[in-house]
């Protein structure tokens, strides 16, 4: 059996939880499994490198933070391979040259085109446990790409896929996907199991057990995802296509404060004019989520859209670059706000549901900015200083604690 583990930065923050991953991986080499591992970077490097970053440089090049946050995923593996040689197990770190992970050339935020097995599968043969950089790529002028945060998940997904792997398991600092982050709402349950489409809508809008991306691969290539806890033996949450049990009306709670509203000003109304709008932010690489337009009124109409806070300046020097183009009145940002999601595969065949969520926010006096829905997702955007009361009102009303 060929398995996939991959570790997030937490379990891999100091020696003894190094040692720890260590025994754990080796418990599966010793069963007669083929191993590979997905390391992070140990606990908060990678947030201490972005702070050495700005301290030396304010606005740092994407393609520079790129070549210099690939250390810290590079110090772990390295680390690892030493931890399980002085266990005595033979074990060999690499990192994306030398697999050959190949992505776009989108810095920061790159995707992942292909992967080289060749060399995995050498070092495999020869009953080695193969420890890989997460997080990290190489586009095609040679340089380093970062997958952005949470790209490990990533990584290991697309490994999995490559390599045909039985089995991927994602270790984190939580013991699987719940009902709603628990530091937020005291009462999340955790899940056995969840669909794709609903751990995707989780991950996209917030839940940062997994990163997005890694669902949306597990999801095309069919790769059984296992969430797990790395400092416990407990059983985690199967994210696969579909479930045992007859789909719950709402599943999960999920809440993003990381998000930005940018709303653009007297535009004209005219055919193409939305277009012209979206098209500049994507060949600039932002993407854009929720998106209310306004009805037309003397002639003018208003566009506002929400993007990861990461982005909200990208946004608005493309739009700024652009305005003899797109020929606005002006652009106004809104930084305090928050999106709060409810997810759950059951929303399809049971109407009402956005309203009992709305009738909740009204009864905690609570305003709505913006609506986005779909057929498993209602998302709200409100005041950030609201976020973790609706959160908590919400998953109670749809008794989630259940």
């Amino acid at each position: 059996m060929l398995v996939v583990k991959k570790f997030g930065g937490t379990s891999v923050a100091n020696k003894e939880r190094i040692y720890n991953v260590a025994r754990r991986c080796i418990e599966d080499y010793n069963a007669g499994n083929d191993v590979v591992v997905i390391l992070s970077a140990m606990g908060k490097m990678t947030d201490e490198l972005i702070e050495k970053a700005k301290d030396i440089n304010p606005n740092p090049s994407r393609r520079e933070l790129d070549m210099l946050l690939t250390v810290g995923e590079q110090t772990s593996v390295s680390l690892m391979a030493m931890a399980m040689a002085n266990l005595g197990v033979p074990a060999i770190s690499l990192n994306a040259f030398q697999v050959s992970m190949h992505t776009t050339s989108n810095y920061g935020n790159a995707r992942l085109k292909r992967i080289d097995t060749e060399r995995i599968s050498h070092e495999l043969e020869s009953r080695k446990i193969v420890i890989i950089t997460g997080f990290q790529g190489v586009n095609k002028y040679d340089d380093y790409t970062t997958l952005g945060r949470g790209g490990s998940d990533t990584t290991a997904v697309a490994i999995a896929a490559a390599l045909r792997a039985d089995k991927c398991e994602i270790y984190t600092d939580v013991d699987g996907v719940y009902t709603a982050d628990p530091r937020i709402v005291k009462k999340a349950r955790k899940l056995n199991e969840i669909t794709y489409d609903e751990m995707l809508d989780l991950a996209t809008l917030g839940a940062g057990v997994l990163h997005n991306r890694s669902v949306e691969m597990a999801k095309k290539y069919g790769v059984t995802l296992v969430v797990r806890s790395s400092l416990t033996n407990e059983e985690g949450t199967i994210v696969k296509e579909d479930v045992k049990v007859e789909k719950m009306l709402v599943s999960g709670v999920a809440v993003d404060k990381s998000a930005e509203r940018i709303s653009i000003i007297g535009l004209e109304d005219k055919p193409g004019t939305a277009f012209r709008v979206f098209d500049a932010l994507a060949k600039a690489n932002v993407n854009v989520d929720m998106i209310l337009q306004s009805v037309g009124r003397d002639n003018t109409k208003d566009i506002s859209f929400t993007v990861d806070g990461n982005f909200g300046e990208d946004a608005l020097k493309v739009l700024e670059e652009n305005q003899a183009r797109l020929k606005y009145q002006n652009i106004e940002m809104e930084k305090n706000v928050a999106k709060v999601s409810i997810v759950g595969a059951g929303m399809m065949s049971n109407p009402g549901v956005a309203a009992k969520m709305f009738e909740c926010l009204y009864n905690e006096h609570i305003n709505i900015k913006m609506i986005s829905t779909s057929e498993i997702r209602v998302t709200v955007l409100i005041d950030v200083n609201d976020a973790e009361k609706a959160a908590n009102a919400i998953h109670d009303i749809f008794g989630l604690d259940e």
